[in-house]
């Protein structure tokens, strides 16, 4: 009998890599979960959640724009709650590494969930080529604050093939893993060796984080995600997820992506390409 697994975010980093790899699955049904969807989903519109939670047996949970947001500790209540009574037997949470409003969901879906499985990480390899530092970087200059700050950067494929592992097996219920690149590296470091990989100069520009808040308002950038963006480079950038877990490794076996790799195979891509304006950013 096919395990029936819903993906939420189906189109987002990690949500998209996940559903990618349980589509050919031929002992998973796999249903999708986003606003463009057939049957859409929204976290916003509550309505939009009964349809798409019916039959399901599983539910990769990730949400938009992250766990730290004021409403989304009601969301993931409410949500959990329903998805359960609707007979959801697993819940999989993408949580936020060092984020106290993201630990609280974690113990809402806890509380709720008939299984569950916690995955926590950070910032991804990803926010370089598919999210908000892909603009800099095609412009030559990455100016950002926070400059000294040292981040185990994830790669958004390891996070996504072990969600697909605790998806299927239910050895990993009721654990909770810390996903970690290999090693630690500051913003500048990154930006060096994307740099190197695509063969261009690109400078990093330290910035303080109300130059860089000011910086974002003049791109006439939405204050919501301004205030999210303040919310991650002051509070979680403050040295606590300063170090490395083996997390991956241990659900893996083998190791986690290195950002030299990372950075090495997407510039094949062309995508850091100043000539290339057809990027999408998610």
């Amino acid at each position: 009998m096919k395990k029936k697994i819903l993906v939420l975010g189906s189109t987002g980093k990690t949500g998209r890599r996940v559903a990618e790899r349980l589509k050919n699955n031929p002992d998973v049904e796999l249903r999708l979960g986003s606003r463009s969807e057939e049957i859409p989903f929204d976290w916003e519109n509550p309505q939009t959640w009964s349809k798409i939670l019916n039959g399901i047996d599983s539910v990769y949970i990730t949400f938009q724009p992250d766990l730290a947001v004021p409403f989304a500790a009601d969301a993931i209540e409410n949500f959990s709650r329903l998805a359960t009574e609707s007979g959801v037997e697993k819940m999989v949470l993408l949580s936020g590494r060092g984020e106290k409003e993201a630990q609280v969901c974690e113990e809402i879906v806890k509380k709720n969930a008939k299984n569950w499985t916690i995955v926590r990480a950070s910032w991804f390899n990803q926010n370089f080529s598919e999210s908000f530092f892909l603009d800099p970087i095609l412009h030559g200059i990455v100016a950002l604050p926070r400059a000294e700050a040292l981040e185990p950067f994830t790669d958004a494929d390891d996070i996504a093939d072990v969600v697909t592992k605790v998806l299927l097996d239910d050895n990993h219920n009721g654990k909770t893993y810390e996903l970690t690149g290999p090693r630690l590296l500051t913003f500048k470091d990154c930006v060096n060796e994307i740099a190197l990989a695509s063969g261009r100069n690109i400078t990093f520009q330290p910035l303080s984080l109300e130059d860089y808040k000011q910086m974002l308002r003049d791109y006439q950038v939405p204050e919501d995600h301004i205030w999210l963006v303040n919310y991650l480079f002051e509070e979680v950038l403050d040295g606590r997820n300063a170090s490395v877990t083996h997390d991956i490794e241990k659900v893996l076996a083998r190791k986690a992506r290195e950002f030299t790799a990372y950075a090495e195979e997407t510039a094949q891509t062309g995508i850091w390409n100043p000539e290339n304006k057809d990027h999408e950013i998610s």
